[in-house]
């Protein structure tokens, strides 16, 4: 039993491997968090961060990033832990036989865990479970030969199957996909993926912009009531095609909502999801991908009335659960990189400014809270670069 469902014991500081985004969603529900990140990161300047845990690569040195959780742990049994990065998740699914002895989370099964960041398990669990998702094959560049031949109609699609930068960086760019357009072009970038050594899937293209890209968020505990949720969409990527998003907005989607719903309870899925959706010109819905994690929609969903990390922490302590409400049109942005992409769709510098001054929330930018910006980010740059020089 979590020692703060003991009566009279204070409520414990949850640990987050997480960003900026995740640690103020809890902030702004009076909660402070033990924050694992390098020393003078963005979110160690964050005035919501109680303590900080030193990070380690969560792909490339998982035994070390485990010491350090075991040693902050072992002296705070019943600890909230949170995760926000695919790296993150795998770290805490993989290991949860030794960090639920001095942690608490919430968290799906492991082998559904592992179907769903795998891109190419992924394509045989929706197949299994009747997802809606566009049509798929998985790619092994890496066992030689000629490139296959494609079951359905360009354009299409090329995803990792776990998109790490290091791997993926060199072949797209920055993007999160390279989009196809014949056969030649396969033939063309086939070497450049066989020498990454990994798995690929081949994806039919949905048509439409990144505008076009809706999604469920949800937290649904063990006895699989949904306990909150909202929907929302993206407004616009950097790079504009298949980016990270720079600038979204929470909203309140029957459709999107009704399908969410469907999509987790096929799957049986436990604990906070975020599953995207592609809706096409004729308006159907189609799944791309499911994240069993906590993710940077949270701090805007908090805002519009649903705080969903708030939510798992009174359940991991033994809290009364915060009111839900939903106010949708809450925005987020990243500025310095959604001028770009807003440049880049032809909108003007006084236009933009104009929406950025309505904006909401922003990530690591917050006038209550502001020296992950002063401090992690401009003043770490500076002596970067003065140092460079």
């Amino acid at each position: 039993m979590p020692p703060s469902r003991r009566t009279g014991a204070t409520p414990p500081i949850p640990c987050v491997l997480g960003n900026t985004d995740l640690v103020r969603a809890l902030g702004l529900a009076g909660i402070r968090s033990a924050v694992v990140a390098p020393p003078r990161s963005p979110v160690a300047s964050s005035r919501f961060a109680a303590g900080r845990i030193p990070r380690a690569d969560n792909w490339g040195q998982p035994q070390r990033l485990l010491a350090n959780l075991v040693r902050y742990g072992e002296h705070r049994p019943g600890t909230p832990l949170f995760f926000q990065h695919d790296g993150d998740l795998v770290f805490v699914s993989r290991h949860r036989d030794v960090l639920q002895r001095m942690f608490t989370f919430v968290l799906g099964d492991a082998c559904l865990i592992e179907r769903l960041v795998n891109k190419t398990r992924f394509v045989e669990l929706a197949s299994e479970a009747g997802l809606p998702t566009p049509p798929s094959v998985v790619l092994r560049p890496g066992a030689g030969g000629d490139p296959p031949e494609v079951p359905f109609d360009y354009p299409v699609v090329v995803k990792p199957v776990t998109r790490r930068d290091v791997v993926w960086k060199p072949i797209a760019h920055g993007a999160k996909a390279v989009e196809l357009h014949s056969s030649g072009e396969l033939d063309a970038i086939w070497p450049v993926l066989a020498a990454s050594g990994v798995e690929f899937v081949l994806q039919e293209l949905v048509p439409g912009r990144e505008d076009h890209v809706e999604s469920y968020h949800a937290y649904v505990d063990e006895g699989g009531e949904v306990v909150g949720e909202f929907t929302g969409r993206k407004l616009r990527t950097w790079p504009p095609a298949y980016g990270e998003t720079t600038a979204l907005e929470i909203t309140d989607q029957g459709d999107v909502r009704e399908l969410g719903r469907w999509c987790m309870r096929e799957l049986g899925l436990r604990g906070v999801a975020k599953l995207d959706f592609k809706r096409a010109p004729d308006e159907t819905l189609f799944l791309l991908e499911v994240n069993a994690r906590f993710n940077l929609w949270h701090l805007p969903g908090a805002v519009a009335g649903t705080n969903l990390p708030a939510l798992v922490y009174a359940d991991l302590v033994g809290r009364r659960r915060p009111a839900t409400g939903l106010h949708p049109g809450v925005r987020w942005s990243v500025p310095w990189f959604d001028l770009r992409a807003a440049r880049a769709e032809g909108m003007s510098l006084a236009a933009w400014l104009r929406w950025q001054a309505r904006c909401e929330t922003r990530h690591i930018l917050a006038v209550d809270d502001p020296m992950p910006f002063i401090q992690g980010l401009v003043w770490r740059r500076g002596r970067r670069a003065l140092g460079s020089r």
